[in-house]
């Protein structure tokens, strides 16, 4: 026995142990040849397409659909890179020197020196141009507007990191308009500046290339908004079909006898009460059928039969509550999986909110204020909250804590209405007074 089992380990698991021993020796090797085979990609498209130049995305040689190819390719190599490169580093600091003559004996020889350093060279040479990158940076919609210029005035704080006296500052008093007007009308200005933006030759190019980035932004924006939507929906109902549910009802079919049928004890209640409104129903029939009634012994076996319905129905609701808590579980953990690397695309999503907002007339502000304050904290919003954590409490298979219940609705909506109120005043008031303004005056 003990000579076979030495076979075995000679003829097949000491093969196995020995090419993953060497897989995992020439890691730090692999990862940054992936990763410079990553850069010579890039380097040969911006050779191919753009003359050896940074890949412009707001190029006017190649159409949009093109664009976005390079675009998706470029996210595709940066990311092996930074993978392969973290991966590279991982393994280089667990590389000791037992290992390198593990490898000498298994005769691994590792790249030179010099060959390394070039390439890690020839890497950060190319990454060095998109790690930077302004492409999806938006500003202020407000202040990008071509036809208006804000001067945002400088704090105490910025003026001392600048080494400007800020005592004068404190102490100086606002200025009046009469104060600020000058000989000539301001419009003039405004009118001339606007004619040299529409005389300059350049002009055009900057609204398409402008347009360009605001279409950019709109798409990956509500593609993204589609990802948050459509990920977690998916993992739930795939997860629930393909992994959680077999499991689930594997176990139940196993366990029929000693699996329950209720979870909680609403679940019990709500079938005793179906079954005795059913016994009702059969025993009034029997009472209004006086040609042929029926006997107390079918009568049971009726009710026998709907017990058994009534009771698989339940054991059916059981198991799907328990797969929902799993399904939910994943579909969270894909939610968070994906704000996690989709850091880019959360700023451009941000940015694309502030754009929306900001294009809001002040009516519009405070009618969606109004209708968000009415909806979760206005008079009727213990009724939705109230119904809001029933309908999770079955979807859970947990028993309504009517007492829980009733202290979320005392505390939270209150809790949720001060951070509403101060967001309000700390925020929304600096932002857009008058849209402040307007919802006071609709909101009385």
């Amino acid at each position: 026995m003990p000579t076979m089992i030495s076979s075995v380990f000679r003829q097949k698991i000491y093969p196995f142990l020995l090419a993953s021993y060497q897989w995992y020796l020439r890691t730090s090797e692999r990862s940054l040849y992936e990763a410079y085979k990553a850069a010579l990609h890039i380097k040969a498209i911006e050779d191919e397409h753009f003359n050896g130049k940074k890949i412009d995305f707001d190029s006017a040689n190649y159409s949009r659909s093109v664009m976005d190819y390079f675009e998706s390719d470029l996210k595709k190599q940066l990311k092996i890179i930074r993978m392969r490169l973290t991966e590279f580093k991982i393994s280089r600091f667990f590389l000791n020197e037992s290992n390198q003559k593990a490898a000498n004996e298994l005769g691994i020889e590792y790249p030179q020196l010099s060959l390394v350093l070039e390439r890690l060279k020839f890497i950060d040479e190319v990454i060095a141009k998109y790690t930077k990158s302004d492409e999806f940076s938006f500003k202020n919609p407000i202040a990008q507007d071509n036809s208006l210029t804000i001067v945002q005035p400088a704090t105490n704080q910025e003026l001392k990191q600048q080494n400007f006296p800020t005592q004068k500052l404190d102490n100086q008093t606002p200025k009046s308009k009469a104060n600020t007007t000058g000989v000539v009308p301001r419009s003039i200005f405004n009118t001339l500046t606007r004619l040299q933006v529409e005389l300059d030759p350049n002009a055009e190019q900057d609204v398409v290339r402008n347009f360009r980035k605001t279409q950019r932004r709109t798409i990956i924006s509500v593609r993204f908004l589609l990802l948050l939507i459509i990920v977690p929906i998916l993992t739930h109902q795939l997860s629930k079909t393909l992994v959680v549910g077999p499991i689930v009802d594997r176990y139940f079919s196993r366990h029929s006898e000693e699996a329950t049928f209720f979870l909680n004890y609403e679940m019990e209640e709500e079938a005793l009460s179906e079954l005795q409104k059913f016994e009702e129903r059969i025993k009034f029939k029997n009472l209004l059928n006086s040609t042929s009634p029926l006997s107390f012994e079918e009568m049971e076996n009726q009710i026998k039969r709907k017990a058994h319905e009534i009771a698989e129905e339940f054991r059916g609701a059981s198991s799907n509550a328990i797969k929902n808590v799993f399904a939910d579980i994943l579909s969270v953990v894909s939610f968070t999986w994906l704000l996690l690397i989709s850091k880019r695309e959360i700023a451009v999503l941000k940015d694309f909110f502030d754009h929306v907002v900001y294009g809001l007339s002040d009516s519009a502000k405070a009618f969606i204020i109004i209708l968000f304050t009415d909806v979760f904290v206005g008079f009727h919003s213990p009724h939705g909250w109230e119904v809001i954590l029933d309908g999770i409490s079955r979807h859970w298979g947990l028993p309504a804590n009517h007492d829980f219940i009733f202290l979320f609705i005392a505390t939270f909506p209150v809790i949720l209405d001060t951070i509403f109120k101060y967001w309000i005043f700390r925020y929304l008031n600096r932002i857009s007074p008058s849209a402040v303004a307007t919802y006071r005056n609709m909101n009385e």
